[in-house]
C-alpha cells in the first residue's frame, strides 16, 4: 500500500512540475493549470488510502466541501480587476495552513527528529509571516481606507528587526529543547510571528504589492515544502519546492523591473525619498475624442500601453476591437506591457488574452522599448507610475531607476485617464505634462466605444 501511495504521490509531483512548466508560454498556461490541478486533486484522492490516515475521514470531507465550496463560488464571482487580491488572500491561506499543520505537531509535544523538529519550527515561522502579511496586502489591494498606503513611524525598522530577533529566538528555543518547551512560549512564538508579518507589510505602498504577494507566494512554498518534511509526505515537499523556487526567482525578476534590491522588500524601504522631489513645470493638454481617433487612423505605428485602469474599466474587448479598426486601416499596432504594470504579474497579458489578442502583438519592455522612437503615437489607458519619466531624471523620486516604459519617446502620446490624480503610488506623473503629450478623460470603455465610433466615421 506504501509503494502505491509512493507511486501517485510522484505522479501528482510530476504534474505539478510538468503545469508550472506549460504556463511558461500564455498558449499553454491553461493546459499547465489543468494539469496541476489535476495533480492536485491526484495527490488529494490517494491521500484517504495512506496507511498513517486512519480516522477522522467525515472532517476531512468536511474540510474539502467547506474550502471547495467557498473557493469555488468566489472564484466564479471575482471580477478580473479583483484578481490580485484573490491570490494574495489564497496565498495567505496556504501560508497558514502550512502553520497551522506546524501548531498540530508540536502541540503534541511528541519525539521528533532534531532535523524534524526545526523545520517545523521553520515552517511554522514563514507561513505564520505568510499567512499575517498576505492578509495586509489583500486589505491594501481591496483598498481598506485604514491599510491604504505606506504606514510608517520612527524607528519602525528597528522594531521589526528586534521582534524578529525575538521570534528567531523564541523558534530556535522551541526546535532545540525536544519536548520541554511550555504551550504558553508556543503561543507567544505564534502570536509574534504573526505581528511581524503585519508589521513587515505595513510599511510598504500599494504600488509595490506585486513584489511583496510573489515574496509572500515563495514564502507560502516553502513553508508547505517544510511541513511536508514533518509529516513525510513527498507530495508536500515537491508541491512546495515547486512553488517556493518559482516564488523566489519571480521575486527576483519583479524587483529587477522595479530596480528594487530585495533587501529592500524584507526592510521595507519601498517609497522612501531622499530629498525634495523635482517640480512638474507645464500643463496637462487634453485632447477630443475625434481628434485622437484622426492622429491614431493615420499613424504608421501605435503602441498601445495598458494598465490597470484598463481593468477598472473592463476595456480590454473595446481596445482590441479598435486595434483590428486600426490594422485593417494598415496601421502597425504593438502592445507594450511593463512586468509590474496592474496588481500583479502578468495581469494585463490575462486581460488581453481574455479579449483575443494575439500573443504576437504583445511585447515585454526589453523587447519594445527602443521602438518607440519610431512610433507615431504612444496611446496609455490606465498605466501611470510604469510611464512616469521621473524614474529616469529624479534620484529622489521613490521611482527613481526603475525600468519603465519609453512612451515619452513617441512623437505623440494619448493618455486615456479618469481625472488628473496621481497613481497608486501618489507619484504626480510628468509625463502627462510633456509637450508632446494629450489627455483623453474619461472612462476607459467608454473613450474606447468613442474612438471606434469616430474612426468608422472617418
Amino acid at each position: 500500500m506504501n509503494l502505491f501511495v509512493e507511486i501517485f504521490y510522484l505522479a501528482a509531483a510530476v504534474l505539478f512540475i510538468l503545469g508550472l512548466k506549460q504556463m511558461a508560454s500564455p498558449v499553454t498556461a491553461r493546459r499547465g493549470i489543468v494539469w496541476a490541478g489535476v495533480g492536485m486533486v491526484l495527490a488529494t484522492l490517494i491521500t484517504f488510502v495512506h496507511p498513517s490516515v486512519n480516522s477522522n475521514y467525515l472532517l476531512i470531507f468536511i474540510g474539502i466541501a467547506v474550502g471547495g465550496g467557498i473557493a469555488w463560488k468566489t472564484g466564479k464571482a471575482v471580477a478580473m480587476t479583483d484578481m490580485p487580491q484573490m491570490i494574495a488572500l489564497y496565498n495567505g491561506m496556504g501560508g497558514g495552513a502550512a502553520a497551522a499543520i506546524a501548531a498540530v505537531e508540536l502541540i503534541k509535544q511528541h519525539e521528533m527528529d532534531p532535523t524534524v523538529q526545526l523545520l517545523a519550527v521553520f515552517g511554522a515561522l514563514i507561513g505564520s509571516v505568510a499567512f499575517s502579511g498576505s492578509l495586509i496586502a489583500f486589505g491594501k489591494l481591496q483598498g481598506i481606507k485604514q491599510l491604504r498606503g505606506a504606514f510608517r513611524f520612527h524607528n519602525q525598522q528597528r522594531i521589526n528587526a528586534g521582534l524578529f530577533i525575538v521570534v528567531a529566538w523564541m523558534g530556535l528555543g522551541i526546535a532545540t529543547s525536544g519536548t520541554d518547551y511550555g504551550m504558553f512560549t508556543l503561543f507567544l512564538f505564534f502570536a509574534l510571528a504573526l505581528a511581524f508579518g503585519v508589521m513587515m507589510t505595513l510599511p510598504i505602498g500599494g504600488a509595490d504589492m506585486p513584489v511583496v504577494i510573489s515574496l509572500y507566494n515563495a514564502f507560502t512554498g516553502l513553508a508547505v515544502g517544510f511541513e511536508g518534511y514533518v509529516l513525510d509526505n513527498p507530495a508536500m515537499m515537491i508541491a512546495g519546492i515547486v512553488v517556493g523556487s518559482a516564488g523566489t526567482l519571480l521575486t527576483q525578476l519583479m524587483a529587477k523591473a522595479m530596480n528594487r534590491p530585495i533587501t529592500n522588500v524584507l526592510f521595507s524601504n519601498f517609497g522612501e525619498t531622499m530629498g525634495e522631489a523635482q517640480e512638474v513645470s507645464g500643463s496637462m493638454k487634453a485632447i477630443e475624442s475625434p481628434d485622437a481617433a484622426i492622429m491614431m487612423a493615420f499613424a504608421e505605428k501605435v503602441i498601445i500601453i495598458p494598465g490597470y485602469g484598463m481593468a477598472v474599466a473592463q476595456a480590454q474587448h473595446k481596445i482590441w476591437e479598435m486595434t483590428k479598426q486600426l490594422q485593417e486601416r494598415g496601421v502597425t499596432v504593438k502592445f507594450a506591457i511593463h512586468p509590474v504594470a496592474g496588481r500583479m504579474p502578468g495581469h494585463m497579458n490575462v486581460l488581453l488574452a481574455e479579449a483575443g489578442v494575439p500573443y504576437d502583438i504583445i511585447y515585454d519592455l526589453d523587447e519594445i522599448n527602443e521602438e518607440f522612437k519610431t512610433a507615431d503615437v504612444a496611446l496609455v489607458i490606465g498605466a501611470n507610475d510604469v510611464v512616469n519619466p521621473i524614474a529616469r531624471t529624479d534620484p529622489n523620486s521613490p521611482i527613481y531607476g526603475m525600468p519603465i516604459l519609453n512612451a515619452d519617446y513617441a512623437k505623440n502620446v494619448i493618455v486615456v485617464k479618469r481625472g488628473q490624480g496621481a497613481g497608486f503610488s501618489g507619484i504626480e506623473n510628468h509625463l502627462f505634462f510633456a509637450d508632446n503629450c494629450r489627455m483623453l478623460y474619461g472612462d476607459g470603455q467608454a473613450v474606447a466605444s468613442e474612438l471606434i465610433a469616430n474612426m468608422k466615421e472617418l
